[in-house]
Order: C-alpha cells, then structure tokens, then sequence
C-alpha cells in the first residue's frame, strides 16, 4: 500500500530517530505518552507546559544510558521539593540576599542623572561682585539678564537596565531662591556670542555644588563630551550582559559575580579619583560592565532559587527596592553636596557583598542541568544542614538517584547553540524586540511630555521631573503585578504593547490634526487643549512601555533554559539598553530626527503586538532546564476554550501521524474508532484519486 511504501522509502525501522516535535510543542504520537512534562503544575488554564525531548534511542539501545535520570531534570518538580521549596528558612535567606543589592544598583541606575545633569550657565564676566548683573533689588532676575543666561536643551535623566528611560527637565535652578526666568535654546548666533567668554558661573539643579559638567567646564564647545560620558556607561552596560552572560553560563552564576563585585568597587571608586572627562568617560564604561554582571547574576539566581508560583513577585519584589534607590538619591545629592563623594558612596555599598563570597552559593539548579552532580550532592546536603532536614524524608529518591550519576561527565551549553533550535531563537528574538520597543520608545514619551514645561508650572523644577518619573514607574509595577496575576505573561505583555501603540499612534496622529484646526479662528481649540492631550498620552506611553520593557526581561527568564538563561537574559537586557541608547544619540544631535525616530518605535509597537502572540506562556509552569525542554514549550490560545468546545488543535493524545512514518497500529491505537475510520476512508478516497490499490 502507500502507506508501506512510503514508511519504507523513509526507512523506518525501531532504531529510527524520530522527528522533532511541531511548533506547538507536540510530540508524534508513539512517543507522546512515554514523555513525561516536567513538573507538571499546570492547571487547565494555566497556559503552556514543558515537555521531555524524547530519548534519540528508544528500545533499550546501547545510547539509552546516555540520557540522565528525568526526576533530576526535574527540578521544580522534585529536587525543589524535596529541599522545602521556598519555606525553607535558608532559601528565604538566599531570596533576601538577592534583594538588598537592589538598592545598590538602583543608587547607581540613576547616578547621571545627578552626575551629568547640564545646568544652567552664564558667563562670569556677567556679575560684578556679590550680585550678577541683571539682578533686581528685590533679588529677581530681570529680562535683561536674557542675553547672558544659557539654558540647556532638554535633556533627559539617564537610565540603565530595566529602569524607567529618561527624566527631560528644562527647569531653572541655582539651589537658592532668585533664579532666572526659563529662556528658550539661544540660535546658533546667540550661542557663538555667549560662549566667547573662558569662565562660566553654575546653577546646578540637583543639589550637587559641583557636578561633572561644572568641574571640567563641559559647556559650549565642549557640550559633547556630556554625552559621551552618557554613552559609556550604557555601552559598558551592553557589552557586560552579552559578555558576562556567556559566562556565567559556562563557569557559573558565583564567580561571574563575586568578580563583577570586585571590579565595580575598583573602577566605580577611581570614577571619583578622575582628573579629567576621558578618563571619567573610560572608568565609567568598566564601571558599567561590572554592574551588568552583577544585576544579570543576581536576576537569574533569584528566579531560579523560586518555585513556579513565587517567581514573579519575588522578581517584583526587587524592582521595588531598586525604586526605593532611585527615590533616595537626591536626598544623597544633597547630603554629598560634591559629585566625588556622591560617586564614592554609591560605589562603597557594594563592599558588603564581598561577605557573598562564603554566604552565597553556587546555583543548584545551573548545576543540577548542567549534570554537575558531584558539586550539586554538596550543595543539596548543605541545604538539608542549613534547614535542619532529614535526608530520610525523600518520598521520591532524588538521593539514590543522585548516587547513580555522580561519575556523569558535566554537559554545558553556550548561547549559540540557541541558533540550531527550531522555537527557542524565535521566542528570544521577539522578547528582544519588544525590549527594544518599550524602552527606547519611553524617551521618546518623555520628551513629549518634558518638552511641555514651560507651559506646565509643575514640571518646571528638577525634582518635580524626577519624582514624576519615579511616579509612573513605580505605578506602573503595580500595575504589572495585577495585570499579570489575571492575565498572565504573554497576556499582560499583550495589553501593555496595545497600550503603548494606541498612546504612540494617537500622540503622532490626533495631536497632529488638533493642531492643524487649533490654526483656525472659529473651530474653538487652543494650543493648550493640545499640551494636554500631548502630556496625557506621555504618561499612559511611558506607564505601558515600562511595564512592557520589564516584563520582556522577566519572560525572557522564565522560557530560556536553565544551561543558557543568562545568555538569553543578557541579549534581551542589551536589546534595552540599545533603546536606552537612542536617548543621548539624539541629544548629541541637538534633536534633530526625533519625530522620525518616533514614527520607527510606533511602528515597531505594532509589529510587536503580532509577534507577542507566537510566545508561549510560562505561569505556573515549571522553568525549562535543557533546549530540549525550551524547545518544547507549548503554545496556547489567549482565552481557554469551553469545556462542551471542541479546540481547534488537537491534543497529543488525539494527534494523528498522517505522513505515514509511524506504524498504522500505533496511529489507530492513539484515536477513536470513529477518527481512525474516517481516517482510513480518507486514505483509501486518496488511493483512489491518485490510481493506487
């Protein structure tokens, strides 16, 4: 028959390889019922769930015993167990280890935003004496004061990370009381004229006496090298999560951070000894890099120290504790008074965690995926001590098992092997997208909205800007932690991408023709019906791209494998510090091709939205330990169907093999009676049709 034929033209034998499962995740169905899901919390409507690759040499061949026992690779669903899941009093201290250091790393999130603020100069020449000239008895600026007053651009507060993109403040701001009224960017002729002087005065907004940009007059013609300086420490954050997650894959998430500890508490406190804007610049790029290996190690630690259904919040947990730094830091500026000490006592925090070297260990889980079990029998006794446990308690014999592969050669895997994958490489490069997307497109809702505060009294002083960025921010977590719980991953990230469009499109396109009829003298629209759309549709923008920025980071870390998860997460996290980066090119270049660069953002937020329903969702599901299992992710619809509805795909138990590679049997044997008449009905008209007995 065709169907012989066929089997023997493929050469099916019993020792054949089977094919990969399908996109969906499913299995051929001679193999599907002797996989086994790892973990296997999932309810009905709990989303996707991770299948075991199927062994390569099924029947007991001579390979069989190549492939480790399936209860240690499941780690959430017997190894975590086991050691008390998260109600061990060891892991909650592990757990609260990996949340201290937030603070740290907020302090030093936020840090150019005090650092590099360009504040309003003047020539020296200008004020005789005590006063300046222009000053008025009653200690107000005068408009005649105009012409030696230069204001800044807008400029925007430097972010890292997974933080909120940019604070644009434009606000006047010597830290005494007479300040000078706001003046508009001087043309390029103004310009030449107030930079002919070699001495300028400072009014710095941020509480600082002296900042970088005062110490070293990086004003005028030397206004570049601010964001140079700005650059360095993005770029340095970059290259260190796709650097330092390559390896912490291959030798570890310990090492890679206790040496990322002791490198930023070198480079961060020569940052201060810094004699001139080179070597800042420099100093600042290393400093970068090491803080990147520092929050990459500490996000994976903490999500593979949790079981399924504590990971997000404890994840949320330390987005918190990173705002408290960001909120803390003008209250720092302003008891440093001096950027030097300012960067000294950002940095000296991070000597508490050279104590990690003997309190934190190595990650059970890297080690238990990675076959390392030599190295993973220490640590789970060490568990067992610090919990006070009895080794006799283990129901389901991970110990014995643990026994049996001891002499197992360790088996690590590098990011690149992501590219030989047929799911995996497509569910990373979306959430890389969407990294893209949501931070890089929230400058560009910032700079709307900041770009209104000469109109808005509220937006005009420095510290109104940062704590309306902090605001959102932080309403925006929260925001995530509800949406998330109903919705899901996949489903929150959906809403927040929609959101982020609808704000885009409407601030480019409404605002745009309610400008256009505000020209006309009877159609009763003012320029300031549009400032206020304008500002309304900047904060939903920078609320919904936040969350979606920071949701990609966690989903990324939830459906990349446990052999290459800081490899994943270093490629989404440099994907958002690439969107962070356009912030200070498009300052460098005095914002020219800003609206442009906001039609490409909006445009990618709709691309985004499509690409967002090809992942699959992770809630309650076990993390994937090898390829294999990131491979087999399954993907469900948005809503689950009704019980009395039939699904439109069908499961595995019901999957029909019909390209005729698998025996008829085992094809008959995995459906109804009714199904596999109709099948072979089907079969037999096929035969027909085409001549064939």
């Amino acid at each position: 028959m065709a169907i012989d034929r066929r089997r023997e033209a493929a050469g099916g034998r019993p020792g054949r390889q089977p094919p990969l499962g399908e996109e969906n995740g499913s299995l051929p169905p001679g193999d599907a019922a002797a996989s086994v899901p790892l973990g296997g919390g999932a309810g009905p409507s709990s989303g996707g769930e991770i299948q075991s690759l199927p062994s390569p040499h099924p029947g007991g061949g001579p390979h069989s015993a190549a492939a480790p026992s399936l209860l240690l690779l499941d780690y959430d669903g017997s190894v975590l167990p086991f050691l008390g899941g998260l109600g061990g009093g060891y892991q909650k201290t592990l757990v609260l280890l990996t949340w201290i250091p937030a603070l740290f790393i907020g302090f030093s999130q936020f840090s150019d935003s005090f650092l590099l603020d360009q504040p309003n100069f003047w020539c020296r020449e200008a004020g005789k004496g005590a006063e300046l000239a222009g000053v008025t008895s009653t200690g107000r600026w005068g408009a005649y004061d105009g012409a030696n007053w230069n204001s800044p651009p807008t400029t925007s507060f430097s972010t890292a990370a997974w933080g909120p993109a940019g604070n644009l403040s434009n606000s006047s701001g010597a830290d005494r009381g007479d300040t000078p009224p706001l003046w508009s960017p001087p043309d390029k002729g103004d310009n030449a004229s107030n930079c002919d002087c070699h001495a300028w005065n400072y009014g710095i907004r941020t509480g600082l006496v002296q900042n970088v940009v005062s110490k070293w007059d990086l004003v005028c013609d030397n206004a570049w090298k601010v964001h140079i300086a700005k650059f360095s420490l993005l770029v340095g954050l970059i290259f260190g999560y796709l650097i330092t997650g390559c390896i912490a894959d291959w030798v570890g998430r310990r090492p890679v951070l206790l040496c990322s500890i002791i490198f930023i508490l070198i480079f961060g406190l020569t940052v201060a000894l810094s004699v001139n804007v080179t070597m800042f610049s420099t100093l600042r790029f290393f400093e970068g890099f090491c803080l990147a290996g520092i929050i990459l190690t500490l996000y994976a630690l903490r999500i593979e120290l949790c079981p399924p259904g504590k990971r997000f919040m404890i994840t949320m947990v330390a987005s918190f504790v990173a705002m408290a730094g960001q909120l803390l830091m003008p209250g720092l500026a302003a008891l440093c008074r001096d950027w030097q000490v300012l960067q000294a006592l950002i940095i000296c925090p991070f000597l508490l965690m050279l104590l990690y070297w003997s309190v934190f260990p190595e990650s059970l889980r890297w080690l238990m995926a990675t076959q390392q079990f030599e190295s993973a029998k220490k640590l789970i006794l060490h568990f067992t001590q610090k919990n006070s446990m009895n080794t006799e308690t283990d129901i389901k014999g991970v110990m014995p098992e643990l026994e049996k592969e001891l002499s197992r050669r360790p088996k690590k895997v590098c990011i690149v092997k992501m590219v030989g994958t047929r799911n995996l490489w497509k569910n990373i490069v979306v959430l890389c997208v969407n990294s893209l997307t949501g931070f890089g497109i929230h400058h560009c809702f910032a700079r709307s909205m900041m770009g209104h505060e000469v109109k808005v009294p509220l937006l005009e002083n420095f510290y109104a800007d940062y704590y309306t960025m902090a605001s959102i921010a932080l309403a925006s977590c929260l925001a995530m932690c509800v949406v998330v719980r109903f919705l899901g991953r996949r489903g929150g990230l959906l809403l927040f991408m929609i959101l982020t469009a609808l704000a885009s499109l409407l601030q480019l396109g409404l605002l745009n023709l309610i400008g256009k009829y505000s020209q006309h003298p009877d159609s009763g629209m003012s320029d300031s019906v549009k400032d206020k759309f304008s500002i309304a549709f900047s904060i939903v923008g920078m609320f919904a791209s936040h969350a979606v920025g920071s949701l990609s980071v966690f989903f990324c870390a939830e459906i990349t494998p446990t052999v290459i998860r800081c490899g994943g997460l270093g490629l989404v996290l440099a994907s958002a510090g690439f969107g962070m980066l356009t912030a200070p090119i498009i300052e460098l270049h005095n914002q020219k091709g800003y609206f442009l660069h906001h039609i490409i953002f909006a445009c990618c937020t709709l691309i985004c939205i499509i690409c967002i329903l090809l992942l699959p969702e992770s809630r309650n599901q076990s993390l994937p330990e090898s390829l294999s299992n990131g491979e087999h992710y399954t993907r469900q619809p948005l809503l689950p169907h009704k019980k009395a509805e039939q699904p439109l795909l069908l499961t595995n138990a019901e999957l029909k093999d019909y390209s005729g590679l698998h025996d008829a049997a085992a094809a008959g044997d995995a459906l109804p009676d009714s199904a596999a008449a109709n099948a072979a009905n089907g079969l037999r008209s096929c035969g027909s049709a085409r001549g064939l007995p």
